[in-house]
């Protein structure tokens, strides 16, 4: 006779619920996306954004779920804004956070000065610092899970104008990875993604100011980058937020310090 198998199922391994989730940059995009996929999983949210309207379009799309959502409009370039965020919250504290703000302003290296640099790393990589230092301190005793986003320009800077958007996004690696061996052993597992050419209204409205202004640069960086997408098209916000969903659930249990792309090939190409 066999032994049977005693295995969770993976309906139970990639279920959230009893769990509490905040997700930054949840106003639109990607982060819309993945508050749909957590709260389907069955987690309650905490969902922030600079965007107001946006939380509230975010909300009304989890309509379907049985979860408590939660929505803060906050300005993470700030640091005082998000201590004061967190210190807030009292006892109500999340079990895994998902950094998903960001930012991609075009600019010329030459014409990058010290406000637009600092704004651009205000929100891209310090936040992502605070928000992560504030978590674990608040859950020091008890671990958590901490996913965040980068992006494959940290990798391989394949659009011009956008050198402060690597370095940002670049500083998110470093500390992912850091973050993943300092804090491994204390109960924290903490990982990342690596989006590109992902369908969202930042990428649409990129594509019809590159065509109205007729911007021949950009244009033709679009197609050299359609061209090395090894699928052949762009994703969508789903095809990342089921990605850092893994990322959060008993699935990726022993996945620790990793960024994942999900970029349909192009860093592969």
């Amino acid at each position: 006779m066999s032994k049977k198998i005693n295995l969770e199922s993976l309906s139970e391994s990639i279920s959230l619920k009893g769990k509490k989730t905040l997700i930054s940059g949840a106003g639109s995009g990607i982060g819309r996306a993945i508050s749909y996929r957590f709260a389907e999983a069955g987690s309650d949210l905490l969902l922030l954004d600079i965007n107001e309207k946006g939380l509230i379009s975010t909300e009304k799309c989890l309509d379907p779920f049985i979860c408590k959502n939660q929505n803060y409009v906050l300005d993470l370039s700030k640091k005082e804004e998000i201590d004061k965020f967190w210190e807030n919250l009292g006892q109500d504290i999340p079990d895994i956070l998902i950094n998903n703000v960001g930012i991609y302003p075009f600019k010329d290296y030459l014409e990058v000065d010290a406000s637009f640099y600092a704004k651009t790393l205000e929100i891209n990589l310090d936040s992502v610092f605070w928000m992560c230092q504030n978590f674990i301190r608040k859950r020091k005793k008890s671990g958590g899970i901490i996913v965040n986003t980068s992006s494959i320009e940290a990798l391989v800077p394949f659009k011009e104008d956008l050198a402060h958007y690597s370095i940002s996004k670049s500083g998110v690696i470093a500390l992912t990875r850091s973050l993943a061996r300092d804090y491994g052993r204390k109960g924290f597992r903490v990982n990342g993604i690596l989006p590109g050419a992902i369908k969202t209204p930042g990428t649409d409205s990129l594509v019809k100011t590159a065509i109205t202004k007729l911007q021949l640069n950009l244009i033709k960086t679009g197609y050299d980058f359609n061209r090395r997408l090894a699928l052949g098209r762009w994703g969508k916000p789903d095809e990342v937020a089921k990605v850092v969903l893994f990322l959060s659930s008993d699935l990726a249990s022993y996945v620790q310090g990793v960024m994942i792309p999900v970029d349909g090939g192009f860093l592969a190409s």
